[in-house]
């Protein structure tokens, strides 16, 4: 009985630390968001003494939104950049929609290779080698095709490498888009994937997805370039680690990364969950604990500890607890967006329960199939974060 009741303590105290630090990552990233997102950054340099830097844009397949995406990066407000377009296939339709916008916007320092490099297992180094290796500049920015941009995001991101600055990174966003696919994904881009990002940056783990990164060449290239993380399927994560593992620190641009693909649904999205999950758990095995920092999960545990201490009605304590985490999902939400959302409050209500009661679903698919689908390949991840591809017989 001893044994058990010290037990019990130790739960609850478990509970109650839990509490803490959750609405501890709520309150700094909603804070964040607050301070940093949005706001116009000083000139740290004059805008002719920029840094020249290389836009390594990874291409495969066309969607309704590519065309428009990609012209935004014509369209950039910088003194000297250059745009290299990397397709992998010779027949891939985005071939057309590059050299389109090549003869549309003439004047702007633009390439397309076709084809790629295998160095490696990863499809997305593979397609960048042939641009990465012929960049010009000492920035390079690699940045995914369903990315939009405003005119001044390249400067508000080189305005961030200051001197001790290794990575500029952009906290993934979704655009306003149509259907409730689309307000699935902006509801979980806008509460609990920013919630982890952000508190995880600001307490000094190194949290980076490669949706929007800008680097120091020099850097990758004392870590062996771009094919020394081609073993890897999160590239990012590593590409980020060498240059942490260097001493360089990480800055986060003042706006998002705005996701803007043409092509979702809700079992597209689900599908992605389930393989950033795998990616989590094999390269970091602490990801196992995951579940608990989502918030039915998380409720319960607290709202147990609660009982357990204070003496508390457990199913009272858990219907308060996911309100008030649900309310501050919304204060979140709004900041990242910048004001109110494009759907209704019912929408949100609706996407939000729908997003939290999917996470031990996706947990739990992603335990089971170590192997992930990616662009047109298989892989069979391993611990630590290598993979091998998986030949069709």
């Amino acid at each position: 009985m001893a044994l058990l009741e010290l037990a019990l303590q130790g739960f609850s105290l478990f509970g109650l630390i839990l509490f803490i630090v959750l609405w501890l990552m709520h309150f700094i990233s909603i804070i964040y968001v607050r301070l940093h997102l949005g706001r116009k950054v000083s000139d740290k340099q004059p805008y002719s003494k920029l840094a020249g830097v290389s836009l390594l844009k990874p291409l495969k397949g066309v969607d309704p939104n590519l065309i428009s995406n990609l012209e935004t990066f014509f369209e950039l407000d910088y003194p000297k950049y250059e745009v290299l377009l990397c397709v992998q296939d010779h027949d891939d339709p985005a071939i057309d929609v590059c050299k389109k916008l090549l003869g549309k916007y003439p004047n702007v320092d633009a390439r397309l290779f076709i084809g790629g490099k295998k160095v490696g297992i990863n499809p997305k180094i593979n397609n960048l080698m042939p641009g990465y290796e012929v960049a010009k500049y000492d920035l390079v920015w690699v940045c995914d095709s369903g990315i939009r941009v405003k005119p001044d995001t390249l400067t508000d991101m080189a305005n961030q490498m200051t001197e001790k600055v290794g990575l500029v990174h952009g906290l993934p966003y979704v655009a306003d888009r149509q259907g409730f696919a689309a307000t699935l994904e902006q509801v979980y881009f806008g509460t609990s994937h920013p919630r982890s990002y952000i508190s995880a940056n600001v307490m000094g783990i190194k949290c980076v997805t490669g949706m929007s990164c800008l680097m120091r060449k020099d850097i990758l290239d004392q870590a062996g370039g771009l094919i020394a993380f081609a073993q890897y399927i999160a590239e990012d994560y590593f590409m980020a680690k060498a240059i942490a593992d260097r001493g360089w620190k990480f800055s986060m641009a003042t706006q998002v990364a705005m996701q803007n693909s043409g092509s979702y649904s809700i079992a597209q999205f689900q599908s992605r969950m389930i393989r950033w999950a795998k990616l989590r758990i094999n390269m970091l095995p602490a990801t196992v604990c995951e579940p608990i920092s989502e918030c039915f999960v998380a409720s319960l545990i607290i709202g147990w500890a609660a009982h357990h201490v204070f003496r508390w009605d457990i199913m009272v304590f858990f219907l308060c607890h996911c309100l008030a985490w649900f309310i501050s999902d919304y204060v979140q939400l709004r900041g990242i967006q910048g004001g109110s959302p494009s759907f209704s409050k019912l929408d949100y209500a609706v996407a939000w329960f729908i997003r939290e009661s999917m996470t031990v679903q996706i947990f739990l698919s992603a335990l089971w199939d170590p192997t992930i689908s990616w662009r047109t390949g298989r892989y069979r991840l391993r611990c630590g974060g290598t993979a091998e591809e998986i030949q069709e017989v």
